[in-house]
């Protein structure tokens, strides 16, 4: 029995060394017909790595030949089987260009934007690829409204437009945590214009009055009174917005505050002004 297994190891082995001998043959010294029936074979068998690089080598002998469409395809989407996803993006939307008559031109758009999709990186790193992918997948839902991909396309542009938004309200966060408030104000404002529906609203409302909130009390005194009303009228949208917040006990005992510094502050300038006046 051992020796039965040890006789089919070394076979495999044998047959395993044959193929890759007969492959750096065809690779290196085949005819160009050789090299392209030998690629296709690789790419049927999911040896996407050799596929592509026979295909590489073939392609400037191909080019506008017939077998270009096909070589075209398969070696986008060998990409696309490797995890090259900035690759299969690229040539899946360069077949549907050269090839806008082609039975696989739909699901070429569908790829090549997935490959977008997939090539997506976190909320915290830049969005180039994200808001690239969000435009090809809008894209094919227009052209193809029927598709029977619809439905996962219109799946991952909500995954991508909520990572868009993470990564505002993120960004708005940091600069609250950072004490810019200013700059963290505007962010929450750009968050809600730029996504109405946005599931981080009520957070947002509510780092927003904070951030006004802290703007306020810490403001000299000839900013403070605009700013604190700023920040009451923060709060007012929150509790008009969300009357049933987690955050509006927090959020009354700032107002609390909020109210007694403005009294004091409307006091300091009147007696500022009295001052002026000579009274």
């Amino acid at each position: 029995m051992q020796k039965m297994k040890k006789i089919a190891i070394l076979f495999l082995v044998t047959i395993s060394f044959l193929s890759c001998s007969e492959y750096q043959k065809v690779l290196n010294k085949g005819e160009v017909a050789d090299q392209y029936k030998m690629a296709t074979e690789m790419y049927e068998a999911q040896k996407y790595g050799k596929a592509i690089t026979l295909f590489e080598k073939i392609t400037p002998a191909y080019r506008a030949k017939p077998q270009m469409e096909r070589i075209q395809y398969m070696i986008s989407d060998a990409y696309y089987q490797t995890k090259q996803y900035s690759l299969s993006a690229y040539y899946f939307d360069r077949f549907t260009k050269n090839y806008p008559k082609s039975t696989k031109k739909e699901e070429a758009a569908f790829l090549s934007a997935q490959s977008y999709y997939l090539d997506s990186p976190i909320f915290s790193l830049d969005q180039t690829t994200t808001n690239e992918a969000l435009v090809a997948l809008q894209n094919f839902i227009d052209t193809y409204p029927d598709s029977e991909k619809l439905d996962e396309a219109n799946k991952s542009v909500k995954e991508l437009q909520y990572k868009l938004e993470k990564k505002a309200f993120e960004t708005a966060k940091q600069y609250y945590h950072i004490e810019d408030y200013i700059a963290s104000i505007k962010s929450f404002d750009n968050l809600m214009s730029d996504y109405l529906g946005t599931s981080f609203r009520e957070e947002a409302i509510y780092y927003k009055f904070k951030a006004s909130y802290e703007l306020g009390m810490k403001s000299i005194i000839q900013k403070k009174e605009v700013r604190l009303n700023a920040a009451v009228k923060a709060y007012d949208k929150l509790k008009r917005n969300y009357p049933e917040s987690e955050y509006l006990e927090e959020s009354d005992k700032m107002l609390e505050k909020l109210n007694k510094e403005l009294v004091t502050v409307k006091d300091l300038i009147a007696t500022i002004e009295n001052k002026k006046n000579g009274l």
